[in-house]
């Protein structure tokens, strides 16, 4: 037999997507000590770290959400919400987990650093091409940092390039989460009850559902 519990007042509710959203956000915010031969990996570091702590806490606080069920439309949809804000976090956390992997196995991680003259064959000409691209200081920096990480020149730009393509991917998705679970917050604050509001129409799911329901609609 499934407990009865009293219903969490709409602005309780609100409070619980806030500070998910809160978190979240924070994700992004957090920085994490790099040593100089994985300075490649900053950009993602500070996400690694703190994402999977953040999703456990979701997490552990949506099973609160889910036991007992919530009775009330607000409850319900609050409960929509925050499923879908922590399964498309765990989602964009397992690609980056996926994509620091691939980047450390590109780099060498755990190998003994390379020397940087028999690392890459034809190492001449791959630094004609990576000089173009950058100022003499900048090629000095990258030049250093290369050093530091064991790598050519030209591979340590690719594995940081990567980072940087993670690092703007994992940004996206904690925004557009973030966002999602405030507007939710701000329509469920707006609601004239506990009780009444949820119609049939795609316009009374939760933000992140309609997205989510958007991009399967995209890729199908």
């Amino acid at each position: 037999m499934t407990a009865e519990r009293t219903p969490l007042p709409r602005t309780e509710l609100a409070d619980l997507l806030t500070d998910a959203a809160q978190s979240v956000s924070a994700i992004l915010t957090t920085e994490y000590s790099t040593a100089a031969n994985r300075s490649y990996l900053h950009p993602v570091l500070g996400a690694l770290s703190a994402g999977p702590r953040v999703a456990c806490e979701l997490a552990d606080q949506l099973e609160g959400l889910i036991e007992p069920r919530p009775a009330t439309p607000v409850g319900l949809f609050t409960l929509a919400s925050y499923a879908a804000a922590l399964g498309w976090l765990a989602e964009s956390l397992a690609e980056l987990t996926a994509t620091v992997g691939q980047i450390c196995t590109r780099a060498g991680i755990p190998t003994e650093p390379q020397d940087p003259d028999t690392a890459a064959p034809g190492g001449a000409e791959q630094d004609g091409e990576f000089d173009f691209a950058f100022s003499a200081l900048e090629v000095a920096a990258i030049r250093t940092a290369a050093e530091a990480a064991g790598l050519t020149p030209g591979d340590y730009v690719e594995v940081l390039s990567e980072s940087l393509l993670a690092a703007s991917r994992i940004t996206d998705a904690c925004m557009e989460i973030s966002s999602g679970l405030l507007e939710d917050a701000a329509y469920i604050r707006g609601a004239a009850s506990e009780h009444a509001w949820i119609g049939d129409g795609p316009d009374n799911l939760p933000t992140l559902v309609r997205s989510l329901l958007a991009r399967v609609e995209a890729t199908g």
